[in-house]
């Protein structure tokens, strides 16, 4: 069975976690199916996009893409917000760019180079996008760096915040500017549509916008019911927001996209597999991130700040370097994918053994 038949085998959960979620089912159970629900749409999300692109030309379809790509975590991380949630939010956030350079890349290295042996991309592009992705990480560690200064200045430390994001979200509308007026004529630029697929399109525009809608329509159904539940898995299990927020939120949001990357690598097109990881990362500290900051201030109540923890900050800075000496030379092998793996696999331990961020996590 292919990997498509069995994502959309999971639409069968959406209507069980609407159900549940109506009928005041147990909160585990309503955060699994709730889960398992929102793969599907974010893939149909995905798909619906890609099918708009191949109507309205490379152009507004990378621009589509660009705004759409992490649209189903943001929904997620938004109703979070509203209930207050921010540390989950802020290791969403991290979540996302660690699991998107350590896992996704670390598997698609990993698998691609066992099945292909060196495999080679252009450089290039990879070379810009790690330093993006550098400077991304440092624009994130910013407020927080020096809000330790301004902490008894609330004001100092809501303009910091706002001044860094707006700077960023500018930053990423000028990369995604770039990426269609400079784009290597054989590469994929971050942003741009990240599943392999037929060059003719298989849906009109109407059927697209119809599946886009009632697929956002369902995420934010079923994400309100995931955020309504996961104070209580937390209590339940002894799990830490971090350890949510980091790992599970990110994989339901992005699994969809995730395997493509690894389904691409292992058909020797590492341009289009980097595309995905390095492009997704990028979209969310650049976009996703600071788009919070302000969406936080227009909801009221408290505002979200970049300001993360000490451990977050390890966890991204060690993160973005790593991705981005592998990239930087163009040729990727499955001893590297295996690292990236292995630096995975310890910060979601330490994630893991991390306790509540109640007053224990130190800023720096």
């Amino acid at each position: 069975m292919s990997f498509d038949r069995i994502v959309k085998l999971l639409l069968i959960f959406v209507p069980v976690a609407i159900i549940a979620d109506l009928a005041g089912a147990d909160p585990i159970l309503l955060f699994v199916v709730a889960a398992l629900g929102i793969i599907p749409l974010a893939d149909l999300i995905g798909e619906a996009t890609e099918e708009l692109a191949h109507h309205t030309g490379p152009k507004i379809g990378g621009l589509l893409n660009a705004t759409l790509g992490n649209a189903a975590e943001l929904i997620i991380t938004i109703f979070a917000i509203r209930e207050g949630l921010l540390d989950l939010v802020k290791a969403s956030i991290v979540g996302s760019i660690i699991g998107n350079l350590l896992l996704v890349m670390g598997l698609s290295l990993l698998l691609g180079g066992l099945k292909h042996g060196l495999q080679k991309f252009d450089s290039r592009t990879a070379g810009l996008n790690a330093t993006l992705l550098i400077l991304a990480v440092c624009a994130l560690a910013i407020p927080s760096l020096f809000d330790a200064a301004i902490l008894t200045n609330k004001a100092a430390e809501l303009g910091l915040s706002e001044g860094v994001a707006l700077v960023m979200i500018i930053l990423y509308a000028l990369s995604v500017l770039y990426s269609f007026t400079h784009a290597h004529p054989e590469s994929e630029a971050h942003g741009a549509v990240t599943r392999e697929s037929a060059h003719v399109a298989r849906w009109s525009v109407r059927t697209s916008l119809i599946i886009l809608t009632v697929a956002t329509v369902g995420i934010v159904l079923l994400s309100e019911a995931l955020v309504g539940a996961v104070e209580h898995v937390t209590e339940t299990f002894g799990l830490s927001e971090f350890f949510i927020g980091i790992i599970i939120i990110p994989l339901v949001g992005n699994i969809a996209e995730h395997l493509v990357a690894v389904q691409v690598a292992l058909k020797n097109k590492m341009e289009l597999s980097l595309a995905v990881s390095l492009g997704s990362s990028l979209q969310v500290a650049l976009f996703v991130a600071p788009v919070l900051v302000f969406i936080s201030l227009i909801m009221g109540g408290e505002t979200l700040l970049l300001v993360f923890s000490g451990f977050e900050l390890i966890a991204l800075i060690a993160t973005a370097l790593v991705a981005a000496l592998i990239a930087l030379d163009g040729e990727s092998n499955w001893l590297e994918g295996a690292m990236l793996l292995a630096v995975y696999i310890m910060l979601a331990l330490a994630f893991f053994y991390l306790p509540s961020a109640g007053g224990t996590v130190p800023h720096p």
